[in-house]
């Protein structure tokens, strides 16, 4: 007597929840949400998406016909009185089915394979963006639990929050004070790790003016949670006005300044009209002792860095791999 609803139950359920994975995937495009990661607005977030996807139908190729098989082979072979299929127990092997089943996956990794090799030499980080205009050089640390943007070529510095020129590469070099962290802006590109001891290169680009918004993706601690922050992409006009904004109406930072906001817990959106000569170099050489980083190993040498009007200084035996 309990047999027919407890069948009826084991095939109803993976259809209820393939339902509700599908509902949950779907429902925030219809409801207005977005999925930013799918919305890119430059070009190193549009190659990642196409990755994305033509990685995703590869995949597909095998997986919808596994899962409609799958199901398929439950329905027609289930225990019911009535069922009158083949059944041939004895039966182990096919060449035809053999060649299909292997032939197709060894294709399909072929081809990822040669999609993933392009993709990641185009996309490598540190290699510069092909455009007209010069890059925007922007420095980058993370600390616990806020991000410190220093502007060199302008001397400004800000916290927690981030402007840049649109339709213009952008060079971020990135660093910690603190535990490793991840730098991510999903719209404009991939993560990026940063690292105490070592300074990292990664370009990006807005095609559009907007706001959008910047994260930290790895777990550092009590409130990396709140390590976010806004990305405003504006016109080279109206990016060049904020600058001045920002020299007029602001306090500079001092190196007792710095120290404060490198202790660690949360921090506001902060603006400051200059920083300390070489505050990014002291930051990426915290570490270094008797010439030789924590990390010399991997030994190289650090971009300069210079604040407005300043000379640039030298860093002997740095790393700056890329992730």
């Amino acid at each position: 007597m309990n047999k027919k609803p407890r069948s009826l139950i084991r095939i109803i359920l993976p259809v209820v929840l393939t339902l509700v994975t599908i509902a949950l995937i779907v429902w925030p495009m219809l409801a207005g949400g977005q999925y930013v990661v799918l919305d890119p607005k430059g070009p190193i977030g549009a190659a990642q998406k196409d990755l994305i996807l033509i990685s995703t139908l590869l995949c597909a190729v095998v997986i919808v016909p596994v899962l409609i098989m799958s199901a398929v082979i439950v329905w027609r072979y289930r225990d019911k009185p009535e069922n009158k299929n083949e059944y041939k127990p004895n039966w182990s092997h096919s060449t035809k089915a053999e060649v299909i089943w292997w032939t197709i996956p060894i294709v399909i990794i072929g081809l990822l394979a040669i999609v993933t090799v392009r993709y990641t030499y185009d996309l490598e980080p540190s290699k510069p963006l092909a455009h007209e205009k010069e890059p925007i050089t922007i420095q980058v640390s993370s600390l616990d639990w806020k991000w410190l943007f220093l502007y060199p070529e302008q001397g400004i510095a800000t916290v927690n929050t981030l402007n840049i020129p649109a339709d213009r590469p952008v060079k971020f070099e990135l660093t910690a004070d603190s535990p490793m962290n991840s730098f991510w802006i999903p719209q404009l590109g991939g993560q990026i790790y940063t690292m105490s001891g070592m300074a990292m290169t990664l370009y990006l680009q807005a095609d559009h003016e907007g706001k959008y918004w910047g994260s930290g993706a790895n777990f550092t601690g009590e409130h990396f949670g709140e390590m976010r922050f806004d990305v405003n992409a504006t016109s080279d006009e109206e990016f060049d006005k904020w600058v001045n904004e920002v020299k007029q109406q602001s306090q500079p930072m001092t190196q007792d300044t710095y120290d404060a906001l490198a202790k660690p817990g949360t921090s506001n959106v902060a603006y400051y009209s200059a920083f300390p000569e070489g505050l990014f170099q002291k930051i990426v050489t915290k570490y270094v002792v008797d010439g030789k980083s924590a990390h010399s190993k991997h030994e190289g040498s650090s971009s300069n860095e210079s604040a407005a009007g300043d000379k640039s200084l030298s860093v002997p035996k740095l790393n700056t791999s890329t992730n």
